[in-house]
């Protein structure tokens, strides 16, 4: 991380927006980081371990000779794998004493998530919602108010006010929504930033999917998979089911094996962005992330997958796509429904928008398997269900359903593409 003058972040300079604990956690090189064992408990409670399920009758509808596994979050009460660092980050504020949590969302999956974790924790919440979200997504609004937090659409506060003058329509982006919420902690009081993605202590606590993963393949006497595949918007659940496979098949060199992270053709980060310094926010109030970024004042099509529509990838993920261990990958919101439409006939499931970029990329491997023949594993997270993403499913059976191309990139305004030449080596 870098602060906008080229010069490097250090631990304090986060100590403004987040607990001590999680910044020790952000910086921490140690591999391994225990769970404390109220977290542990907790984590039962609320329905940990996660079911590992095969998809067979997908196998059999596609004749594909894989085998093809999925780590199902939506069992989880809010819905989705978000909910695993809610609680944490939950935890971690309550013991040093701050009192109401601060956050943005995009499809609403995160911001429940932290709603119902401030609620078992005794803690406020304020929740900023990406505006196109709060609108084709009421009930997942109405899913964090039963929890108790306050849900505001976001464009919002004064910056996002002069974006609103400028464009009343404006559909917003999770990079305005971010800025908000900054904007807000920074001038109130005992509060703090809870971010759902990004940032190497979100992706830590998310890592409890793969490692459970890997012990349910082992006790059924499963191999390690072939292919690994996750959507990725910012990236967690993605590296949640990834990073301990890594571990596994390629640090240990146990095999050989694909990993695919799947994003939208209308937030194209890691097939159309650059890498290098950008912005997490819109306004420019996070420190710089070398990551691949579309720019962070694109503002993305309102694609259903709302949890999607970031402008920039983990900088921990992005460096395993330009070392091309990870294969990004990008799929059309249509083709990305139809997908999703077969995994529910066949599977009972209904995918969420976002997970559902991840069935298409495993529907893809099995047909390409089924034509060059070879057996194998396929493991993909479900990191969430569709179940109040009916709008969506809607719009596609209907027909009305828009397939975005992604707008014009301006990379021009992106401060990476001088700093990294001017004061990074």
């Amino acid at each position: 991380m870098l602060k906008p003058d080229g010069s490097v972040l250090g631990k304090e300079d986060l100590l403004a927006i987040f607990p001590g604990s999680l910044v020790e956690q952000e910086f921490s090189c140690e591999r391994f980081i225990p769970i404390p064992e109220e977290l542990r408990e907790l984590y039962v409670e609320l329905g940990r371990p996660t079911p590992l399920l095969r998809a067979r009758r997908l196998e059999r509808t596609l004749n594909t000779p894989l085998k093809i596994y999925y780590k199902y979050e939506g069992v989880l009460p809010t819905g989705s794998h978000k909910i695993n660092t809610a609680v944490a980050q939950a935890y971690f504020n309550k013991l040093e004493g701050y009192a109401r949590l601060v956050t943005e969302t995009g499809a609403g999956q995160w911001g429940s998530a932290l709603a119902l974790a401030g609620s078992l924790f005794g803690l406020k919440v304020r929740v900023y919602m990406v505006r196109s979200s709060y609108n084709q997504k009421p009930y997942r609004r109405v899913l964090m108010e039963l929890y108790g937090a306050e849900v505001v659409p976001s464009p919002y506060t004064s910056f996002g006010r002069r974006i609103l003058e400028e464009n009343p329509e404006h559909p917003d982006s999770l990079g305005i929504a971010i800025s908000e919420t900054i904007e807000d902690v920074l001038t109130s009081q005992n509060s703090r930033y809870s971010l759902g993605s990004i940032l190497n202590h979100v992706l830590l606590h998310q890592t409890v999917i793969g490692r459970e993963a890997i012990k349910q393949l082992e006790l059924i006497g499963e191999d390690l998979p072939d292919h690994v595949v996750g959507c990725v918007g910012g990236g967690s659940n993605f590296t949640g089911l990834t990073y301990p496979l890594y571990y596994e098949i390629v640090v240990k060199r146990r095999k050989e094996a694909v990993f695919i992270a799947v994003e939208p053709s209308s937030v194209p980060s890691m097939t159309r962005g650059v890498y290098t310094y950008d912005y997490g926010d819109a306004a420019g109030l996070t420190p710089l992330l070398k990551m691949y970024t579309v720019g962070h004042k694109y503002t993305p099509p309102p694609i259903h997958a709302g949890g999607l529509r970031y402008h920039g990838v983990a900088p921990t993920l992005v460096l395993l796509v330009k070392k091309g261990v990870v294969k990004p990958v990008t799929y059309g919101q249509v083709d990305v429904f139809k997908a999703a439409e077969l995994f529910a006939r066949t599977e009972g499931i209904v995918p969420a928008p976002e997970s559902a970029h991840a069935v298409k990329a495993v529907i893809d491997i099995a047909l390409e398997a089924r034509k060059r023949g070879g057996k194998g594993v396929v493991l993909f997270n479900m990191s969430g269900h569709g179940l109040l993403d009916l709008q969506g499913y809607q719009d596609y059976l209907e027909g009305k359903m828009k397939d975005y191309k992604p707008h014009k990139i301006d990379y021009s305004y992106i401060p990476g593409l001088t700093l990294s030449l001017q004061r990074v080596r």
